[in-house]
């Protein structure tokens, strides 16, 4: 059996998909792409596809994971183009590799995040984010199914600051980054730890309000730009992807080559 690890992508209005109409897409895919899948045992089988920690549904992400099991060997490159090409647009198959290390999921210990908050401008940003990392501790609230839950937002946040629009990674299609904006837009870039509750943007939003009273006239768009290992010195997010490429090359002198995935007829972007 061969596992592949694939990162994909949710952007523009598919920033919107729900992890389930993500499931029923991606597996949609694979039928498309003629992909060997393993399937459980059971009256009820299903293709083996592992998903790490999804990004919530209403936030675009560039850095997401997931894991698949085959029963025959083949090429992650090419699988990668095969699959892209059956998703919809916005969901994109950016990378593949093949599987060589365990714990995928032990890998994915923060997240880089990218808040854009229209109507606020650069300086309220900043003076807020500092107040925010001041503060030894900033309680938060979150409605959860057993009722308001109060902790700590402050904790998991690594690094965060005010950057320039025009640094902004997640701009909307066709905005110029040497342009003015029509109205002010503050962007925050934050590093922020997986904890037990975790810590999501929005929370970190409501710890700015705690924090400087700061409160965008209208919901922020929330991307998240990478995650993976957190390395505690620098406080930057590794890629998680990169012991399986680092595996997969000291073993490539003697490891056969896999077959190359065959393109279905009549395939074709969804």
């Amino acid at each position: 059996m061969q596992r592949i690890r694939l990162r994909y992508t949710k952007r523009g209005r598919l920033r919107f998909t729900s992890h389930r109409d993500f499931q029923r897409a991606f597996e949609r895919a694979l039928r498309r792409a003629e992909v060997p899948m393993a399937y459980s045992a059971g009256f009820t089988p299903h293709p083996k596809v592992s998903y790490a920690n999804a990004a919530p549904t209403g936030t675009g992400s560039e850095a997401e994971y997931l894991e698949i099991a085959l029963t025959a060997q083949r090429d992650p490159a090419t699988l990668r183009g095969l699959l892209d090409e059956s998703m919809p647009a916005g969901l994109d198959i950016i990378d593949a590799v093949e599987a060589k290390t365990s714990g995928l999921a032990d890998r994915l210990t923060a997240s880089v995040w990218e808040l854009r908050l229209n109507g606020v401008t650069h300086d309220e940003a900043a003076k807020a984010v500092d107040a925010f990392l001041a503060a030894e501790t900033v309680e938060v609230q979150r409605r959860t199914k057993n009722g308001m839950r109060s902790f700590d937002a402050r904790e998991a946040v690594v690094e965060m600051a005010a950057v320039p629009l025009s640094e902004s990674v997640a701009r909307p299609q066709g905005e110029a980054g040497d342009r003015p904006a029509a109205e002010p837009c503050a962007i925050l870039r934050l590093v922020v730890r997986h904890m037990t509750p975790a810590v999501r943007p929005d929370d970190v939003l409501s710890g700015l309000r705690v924090a400087a009273d700061l409160a965008p006239p209208v919901p922020a768009a929330v991307t998240r730009l990478a995650q993976g290992l957190l390395d505690e010195e620098s406080g930057t997010v590794t890629d998680p992807l990169a012991p399986d490429r680092e595996a997969v090359t000291a073993g490539s002198t003697t490891a056969p080559a896999p077959a190359a995935a065959k393109a279905p007829e009549g395939s074709g972007s969804a």
